[in-house]
Protein backbone atom coordinates (compact mmCIF):
# COMPACT_ATOMS: atom_id res chain seq x y z
CA UNK A 1 0.00 0.00 0.00
CA UNK A 2 1.15 3.63 -0.68
CA UNK A 3 1.08 5.80 2.96
CA UNK A 4 1.33 9.64 2.59
CA UNK A 5 2.47 11.95 5.24
CA UNK A 6 1.73 14.86 4.65
CA UNK A 7 3.31 18.23 6.72
CA UNK A 8 1.30 19.11 9.54
CA UNK A 9 -0.13 22.93 8.86
CA UNK A 10 -2.03 23.62 11.56
CA UNK A 11 -1.20 26.77 13.84
CA UNK A 12 2.50 26.15 15.82
CA UNK A 13 1.87 22.08 14.61
CA UNK A 14 5.52 20.27 14.92
CA UNK A 15 4.35 16.75 15.68
CA UNK A 16 4.64 13.96 12.83
CA UNK A 17 2.52 11.44 11.58
CA UNK A 18 5.31 8.84 10.77
CA UNK A 19 8.60 8.78 12.34
CA UNK A 20 11.67 7.46 10.49
CA UNK A 21 11.81 4.18 12.91
CA UNK A 22 7.75 3.53 11.83
CA UNK A 23 8.81 4.22 8.48
CA UNK A 24 11.03 1.97 8.32
CA UNK A 25 8.55 -1.14 9.52
CA UNK A 26 6.31 -0.13 6.92
CA UNK A 27 8.92 -0.48 4.32
CA UNK A 28 10.16 -3.85 5.99
CA UNK A 29 6.48 -5.18 5.43
CA UNK A 30 6.58 -4.08 1.87
CA UNK A 31 5.20 -0.94 1.77
CA UNK A 32 5.71 2.23 0.12
CA UNK A 33 5.69 5.29 2.34
CA UNK A 34 5.02 8.93 0.65
CA UNK A 35 6.86 11.87 3.02
CA UNK A 36 6.29 15.29 2.17
CA UNK A 37 9.60 16.81 2.37
CA UNK A 38 10.25 18.42 5.79
CA UNK A 39 7.25 16.78 7.68
CA UNK A 40 9.09 16.01 10.39
CA UNK A 41 12.75 18.59 10.50
CA UNK A 42 10.92 21.06 12.88
CA UNK A 43 11.84 18.06 15.85
CA UNK A 44 14.77 16.63 14.83
CA UNK A 45 13.63 14.16 11.83
CA UNK A 46 15.15 15.01 9.05
CA UNK A 47 14.21 14.36 5.00
CA UNK A 48 17.66 12.12 5.09
CA UNK A 49 16.76 10.07 7.85
CA UNK A 50 13.59 9.67 5.79
CA UNK A 51 15.26 8.60 2.84
CA UNK A 52 17.74 6.09 4.90
CA UNK A 53 14.65 4.48 5.98
CA UNK A 54 13.23 3.88 2.73
CA UNK A 55 10.52 6.42 2.17
CA UNK A 56 9.88 9.00 -0.68
CA UNK A 57 10.25 12.04 -0.41
CA UNK A 58 7.71 14.97 -2.39
CA UNK A 59 8.17 18.09 -3.04
CA UNK A 60 4.44 18.99 -1.70
CA UNK A 61 1.13 17.76 0.37
CA UNK A 62 -0.68 18.00 -3.22
CA UNK A 63 1.93 15.20 -4.65
CA UNK A 64 1.42 12.89 -1.60
CA UNK A 65 -2.45 13.23 -1.61
CA UNK A 66 -2.57 12.45 -5.06
CA UNK A 67 0.09 9.50 -4.70
CA UNK A 68 -0.95 7.83 -1.46
CA UNK A 69 -3.71 5.24 -0.72
CA UNK A 70 -3.71 5.97 3.32
CA UNK A 71 -3.37 9.24 4.61
CA UNK A 72 -1.60 9.07 8.00
CA UNK A 73 -1.28 12.54 10.39
CA UNK A 74 -1.66 13.74 13.71
CA UNK A 75 -4.02 16.68 14.06
CA UNK A 76 -7.53 17.04 12.22
CA UNK A 77 -7.29 18.00 8.27
CA UNK A 78 -7.84 21.80 8.03
CA UNK A 79 -9.56 22.82 4.66
CA UNK A 80 -7.14 22.96 2.11
CA UNK A 81 -5.98 19.15 3.55
CA UNK A 82 -9.77 18.27 2.97
CA UNK A 83 -10.32 18.79 -0.28
CA UNK A 84 -7.41 16.86 -1.68
CA UNK A 85 -9.22 13.95 0.26
CA UNK A 86 -10.71 11.37 -2.47
CA UNK A 87 -13.04 8.34 -2.37
CA UNK A 88 -9.86 6.21 -2.65
CA UNK A 89 -8.70 7.81 0.77
CA UNK A 90 -8.46 6.53 3.58
CA UNK A 91 -7.29 9.28 6.45
CA UNK A 92 -5.75 8.28 9.91
CA UNK A 93 -5.52 11.11 12.35
CA UNK A 94 -7.15 12.60 15.23
CA UNK A 95 -10.59 14.19 13.98
CA UNK A 96 -12.20 15.45 17.02
CA UNK A 97 -15.51 15.80 14.81
CA UNK A 98 -18.34 16.40 17.57
CA UNK A 99 -17.80 20.38 17.77
CA UNK A 100 -16.66 21.05 13.97
CA UNK A 101 -19.90 20.13 11.51
CA UNK A 102 -17.92 22.17 8.87
CA UNK A 103 -15.42 19.23 9.05
CA UNK A 104 -17.54 16.68 9.60
CA UNK A 105 -19.56 17.99 6.47
CA UNK A 106 -16.35 18.00 4.12
CA UNK A 107 -14.93 14.61 5.18
CA UNK A 108 -18.30 13.36 4.44
CA UNK A 109 -18.35 15.06 0.95
CA UNK A 110 -14.99 13.58 0.06
CA UNK A 111 -16.42 10.18 -0.13
CA UNK A 112 -12.74 9.08 2.28
CA UNK A 113 -12.91 6.45 4.85
CA UNK A 114 -11.80 8.31 7.57
CA UNK A 115 -10.49 6.58 11.18
CA UNK A 116 -10.49 8.59 14.46
CA UNK A 117 -7.38 7.88 16.78
CA UNK A 118 -9.58 8.97 20.01
CA UNK A 119 -12.65 6.34 19.19
CA UNK A 120 -10.56 3.85 18.46
CA UNK A 121 -10.83 1.07 21.35
CA UNK A 122 -9.21 -1.97 23.22
CA UNK A 123 -10.52 -4.75 24.73
CA UNK A 124 -11.11 -3.03 28.22
CA UNK A 125 -12.67 -0.16 26.17
CA UNK A 126 -10.40 2.19 26.65
CA UNK A 127 -8.92 4.50 23.96
CA UNK A 128 -5.25 3.36 23.67
CA UNK A 129 -4.50 6.14 20.77
CA UNK A 130 -5.87 8.91 22.92
CA UNK A 131 -3.79 8.08 25.78
CA UNK A 132 -0.75 9.30 25.65
CA UNK A 133 -1.47 12.46 24.38
CA UNK A 134 -3.86 12.79 26.82
CA UNK A 135 -0.60 12.19 29.38
CA UNK A 136 1.38 14.81 27.97
CA UNK A 137 -1.59 17.14 28.26
CA UNK A 138 -2.38 16.20 31.44
CA UNK A 139 1.38 16.93 32.48
CA UNK A 140 1.36 19.87 30.25
CA UNK A 141 -1.74 21.15 31.41
CA UNK A 142 -0.11 22.51 35.51
CA UNK A 143 2.89 23.07 33.74
CA UNK A 144 0.64 25.75 31.59
CA UNK A 145 -1.54 26.97 34.53
CA UNK A 146 1.04 27.37 36.90
CA UNK A 147 3.12 29.93 34.41
CA UNK A 148 -0.50 31.44 33.68
CA UNK A 149 -0.75 32.06 37.09
CA UNK A 150 2.30 34.62 37.28
CA UNK A 151 1.30 37.81 37.42
CA UNK A 152 3.47 38.45 34.60
CA UNK A 153 1.07 36.25 32.58
CA UNK A 154 -2.36 38.04 34.45
CA UNK A 155 -2.60 35.52 36.58
CA UNK A 156 -2.87 36.19 40.93
CA UNK A 157 0.69 35.76 41.47
CA UNK A 158 0.49 32.24 42.65
CA UNK A 159 3.39 30.06 43.29
CA UNK A 160 1.56 26.74 43.27
CA UNK A 161 3.54 24.79 45.66
CA UNK A 162 4.06 27.73 48.16
CA UNK A 163 7.49 28.29 50.11
CA UNK A 164 7.58 28.13 54.02
CA UNK A 165 5.36 29.50 55.71
CA UNK A 166 2.55 30.84 52.77
CA UNK A 167 -0.01 28.47 51.62
CA UNK A 168 0.12 26.85 48.33
CA UNK A 169 -1.91 27.16 45.25
CA UNK A 170 -5.29 25.84 44.88
CA UNK A 171 -5.82 23.32 41.96
CA UNK A 172 -9.10 21.70 40.98
CA UNK A 173 -9.32 18.86 38.60
CA UNK A 174 -12.54 18.31 36.62
CA UNK A 175 -12.00 14.52 35.72
CA UNK A 176 -10.05 11.90 37.02
CA UNK A 177 -9.73 10.02 33.51
CA UNK A 178 -5.46 9.66 31.49
CA UNK A 179 -5.63 13.53 31.63
CA UNK A 180 -6.92 14.12 35.33
CA UNK A 181 -4.62 11.84 36.66
CA UNK A 182 -1.86 12.56 34.87
CA UNK A 183 -2.63 16.38 36.09
CA UNK A 184 -3.01 15.51 39.63
CA UNK A 185 0.59 13.94 39.42
CA UNK A 186 2.38 17.05 38.31
CA UNK A 187 0.05 19.58 40.64
CA UNK A 188 1.14 16.51 43.60
CA UNK A 189 4.59 17.05 42.90
CA UNK A 190 4.41 20.76 43.02
CA UNK A 191 2.88 20.48 46.94
CA UNK A 192 0.35 21.98 45.12
CA UNK A 193 -3.48 21.97 47.49
CA UNK A 194 -5.29 19.76 44.67
CA UNK A 195 -9.36 18.15 44.88
CA UNK A 196 -10.28 15.92 42.23
CA UNK A 197 -13.88 15.75 41.08
CA UNK A 198 -15.64 12.87 39.01
CA UNK A 199 -18.47 10.93 38.90
CA UNK A 200 -16.90 7.47 39.21
CA UNK A 201 -16.39 6.59 42.74
CA UNK A 202 -13.88 3.13 41.75
CA UNK A 203 -11.52 6.22 39.62
CA UNK A 204 -11.62 8.35 43.65
CA UNK A 205 -10.76 5.23 45.15
CA UNK A 206 -7.87 4.35 43.44
CA UNK A 207 -6.76 7.96 43.47
CA UNK A 208 -7.50 8.03 47.31
CA UNK A 209 -5.61 4.26 47.39
CA UNK A 210 -2.44 6.19 45.73
CA UNK A 211 -2.07 9.31 47.12
CA UNK A 212 -4.05 9.59 50.63
CA UNK A 213 -4.52 12.00 52.34
CA UNK A 214 -2.29 14.42 50.11
CA UNK A 215 -5.22 14.54 48.17
CA UNK A 216 -8.76 15.82 48.25
CA UNK A 217 -11.69 13.41 46.44
CA UNK A 218 -14.65 14.35 46.04
CA UNK A 219 -17.95 13.38 43.37
CA UNK A 220 -18.43 15.59 41.35
CA UNK A 221 -21.97 16.60 42.79
CA UNK A 222 -22.97 20.42 41.18
CA UNK A 223 -22.69 21.59 44.84
CA UNK A 224 -18.97 19.88 45.50
CA UNK A 225 -18.38 21.15 41.45
CA UNK A 226 -19.55 25.03 42.51
CA UNK A 227 -17.29 25.14 45.85
CA UNK A 228 -14.20 23.78 44.35
CA UNK A 229 -14.10 25.99 41.33
CA UNK A 230 -14.82 29.01 43.63
CA UNK A 231 -11.97 28.12 45.89
CA UNK A 232 -9.55 27.25 43.06
CA UNK A 233 -6.61 29.50 41.90
CA UNK A 234 -6.09 27.07 39.12
CA UNK A 235 -9.49 24.56 37.60
CA UNK A 236 -8.32 22.17 35.09
CA UNK A 237 -10.86 20.56 32.95
CA UNK A 238 -9.97 16.97 32.34
CA UNK A 239 -13.52 15.46 30.81
CA UNK A 240 -14.39 13.35 27.87
CA UNK A 241 -17.32 11.50 26.65
CA UNK A 242 -15.55 10.01 23.67
CA UNK A 243 -16.46 11.30 20.20
CA UNK A 244 -19.40 13.71 22.14
CA UNK A 245 -19.01 17.10 22.84
CA UNK A 246 -17.70 17.96 26.24
CA UNK A 247 -20.37 18.88 28.92
CA UNK A 248 -20.43 22.46 29.75
CA UNK A 249 -19.67 21.84 33.60
CA UNK A 250 -18.54 25.50 34.78
CA UNK A 251 -21.05 28.41 33.35
CA UNK A 252 -20.35 31.70 32.91
CA UNK A 253 -21.93 32.92 36.08
CA UNK A 254 -19.32 30.57 38.37
CA UNK A 255 -16.82 32.00 36.12
CA UNK A 256 -17.43 35.72 36.78
CA UNK A 257 -17.63 34.38 40.57
CA UNK A 258 -14.05 33.06 40.83
CA UNK A 259 -11.14 34.83 41.59
CA UNK A 260 -9.88 37.78 39.94
CA UNK A 261 -6.52 36.15 38.27
CA UNK A 262 -7.38 32.28 38.40
CA UNK A 263 -7.18 29.91 35.65
CA UNK A 264 -8.71 27.83 33.61
CA UNK A 265 -6.92 24.85 31.67
CA UNK A 266 -9.28 23.57 29.30
CA UNK A 267 -8.09 20.02 27.69
CA UNK A 268 -11.60 19.54 26.39
CA UNK A 269 -11.63 22.08 23.93
CA UNK A 270 -10.95 19.44 21.32
CA UNK A 271 -14.31 18.14 21.96
CA UNK A 272 -15.90 21.81 22.27
CA UNK A 273 -14.24 22.40 26.02
CA UNK A 274 -16.20 22.29 29.62
CA UNK A 275 -16.28 25.78 30.60
CA UNK A 276 -19.11 27.23 28.91
CA UNK A 277 -16.86 30.82 28.32
CA UNK A 278 -14.22 28.73 26.59
CA UNK A 279 -13.24 28.72 22.88
CA UNK A 280 -10.30 27.43 20.84
CA UNK A 281 -6.69 29.19 20.97
CA UNK A 282 -3.12 28.49 19.69
CA UNK A 283 0.23 28.22 20.92
CA UNK A 284 0.85 31.87 19.36
CA UNK A 285 -2.00 33.35 21.44
CA UNK A 286 -3.18 30.94 23.98
CA UNK A 287 -4.41 32.67 26.72
CA UNK A 288 -7.04 35.27 27.28
CA UNK A 289 -9.53 36.68 29.63
CA UNK A 290 -13.23 36.74 30.78
CA UNK A 291 -14.48 37.88 33.63
CA UNK A 292 -11.18 38.54 35.18
CA UNK A 293 -10.51 34.54 34.86
CA UNK A 294 -7.48 33.87 32.17
CA UNK A 295 -8.15 31.18 30.32
CA UNK A 296 -5.85 28.83 28.56
CA UNK A 297 -7.64 27.04 25.64
CA UNK A 298 -4.93 25.64 23.33
CA UNK A 299 -6.46 22.81 21.28
CA UNK A 300 -2.94 20.92 20.11
CA UNK A 301 -1.56 21.29 23.76
CA UNK A 302 0.91 18.09 23.06
CA UNK A 303 2.20 20.32 19.98
CA UNK A 304 4.78 22.18 22.14
CA UNK A 305 6.31 19.37 22.85
CA UNK A 306 6.18 18.11 19.50
CA UNK A 307 9.28 15.55 19.37
CA UNK A 308 8.57 13.77 22.85
CA UNK A 309 4.45 13.37 21.95
CA UNK A 310 5.28 12.18 18.15
CA UNK A 311 7.69 9.54 19.31
CA UNK A 312 5.13 8.66 22.08
CA UNK A 313 1.99 8.76 19.62
CA UNK A 314 4.21 6.55 17.33
CA UNK A 315 4.63 4.19 19.82
CA UNK A 316 0.32 3.01 19.83
CA UNK A 317 -0.21 3.97 16.27
CA UNK A 318 2.04 1.86 14.37
CA UNK A 319 0.29 -1.49 15.13
CA UNK A 320 -2.56 -0.05 13.59
CA UNK A 321 -0.98 1.39 10.57
CA UNK A 322 0.43 -1.51 9.65
CA UNK A 323 -2.51 -3.30 10.06
CA UNK A 324 -4.51 -1.32 7.77
CA UNK A 325 -1.49 -1.20 5.05
CA UNK A 326 -1.37 -4.98 5.37
CA UNK A 327 -4.92 -6.07 5.14
CA UNK A 328 -6.28 -2.89 3.20
CA UNK A 329 -8.47 -0.72 5.47
CA UNK A 330 -11.69 -2.39 4.74
CA UNK A 331 -10.61 -5.70 6.04
CA UNK A 332 -8.67 -3.97 8.91
CA UNK A 333 -11.79 -2.60 9.98
CA UNK A 334 -14.04 -5.68 8.80
CA UNK A 335 -11.74 -8.13 11.14
CA UNK A 336 -10.93 -5.72 14.41
CA UNK A 337 -14.42 -4.18 16.21
CA UNK A 338 -12.11 -2.01 18.57
CA UNK A 339 -10.45 -0.53 14.88
CA UNK A 340 -13.93 -0.23 13.54
CA UNK A 341 -14.69 1.72 16.67
CA UNK A 342 -12.32 4.44 14.50
CA UNK A 343 -14.27 4.78 12.00
CA UNK A 344 -16.25 8.02 12.09
CA UNK A 345 -17.36 9.20 8.39
CA UNK A 346 -17.17 6.25 5.37
CA UNK A 347 -17.97 7.01 2.06
CA UNK A 348 -20.33 9.98 2.71
CA UNK A 349 -22.21 8.43 5.72
CA UNK A 350 -21.48 9.55 9.39
CA UNK A 351 -20.78 6.64 11.23
CA UNK A 352 -20.39 8.04 14.95
CA UNK A 353 -23.52 8.17 16.39
CA UNK A 354 -22.24 10.89 19.39
CA UNK A 355 -21.35 13.22 16.24
CA UNK A 356 -24.69 12.57 14.37
CA UNK A 357 -26.89 13.45 17.49
CA UNK A 358 -24.51 16.48 18.24
CA UNK A 359 -24.45 17.97 15.04
CA UNK A 360 -28.41 16.57 14.08
CA UNK A 361 -27.47 13.96 11.35
CA UNK A 362 -28.16 10.46 10.35
CA UNK A 363 -25.99 7.85 11.58
CA UNK A 364 -25.36 4.53 10.07
CA UNK A 365 -23.39 1.89 12.07
CA UNK A 366 -19.81 1.74 10.46
CA UNK A 367 -20.34 -2.31 10.01
CA UNK A 368 -23.71 -1.60 8.00
CA UNK A 369 -21.50 0.70 5.65
CA UNK A 370 -18.73 -1.61 5.11
CA UNK A 371 -20.68 -4.28 4.16
CA UNK A 372 -23.11 -2.56 2.04
CA UNK A 373 -19.22 -1.31 0.25
CA UNK A 374 -17.95 -5.21 0.19
CA UNK A 375 -21.24 -6.09 -1.17
CA UNK A 376 -21.16 -3.83 -3.88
Amino acid sequence: MKVGVPREIKNNEYRVGLTPAAVKELIASGHRVLVETQAGAAIGFCDEEYLSAGADILGSADEVFARAELIVKVKEPLAVERARLREHHSLFTFLHLAPDPEQTGDLMASGALCIAYETVTDEAGRLPLLAPMSEVAGRMSVQAGAHCLEKEAGGRGVLLGGVPGVEPGVVTILGAGVVGRNALAMAVGLGADVTILDRNVNALRAIDERYGNRVRTLLATAHALEDCVLRADLVIGAVLVPGATAPKLVSRDMVARMKTGAVLVDVSIDQGGCFETSRPTTHQDPTFEVEGVIHYCVANMPGAVARTSTLALNNVTLPYVLALADKGTTTALLEDPHLRNGLNVARGRLCRKEVAEAQGLEYQSALDVLGAFTAS
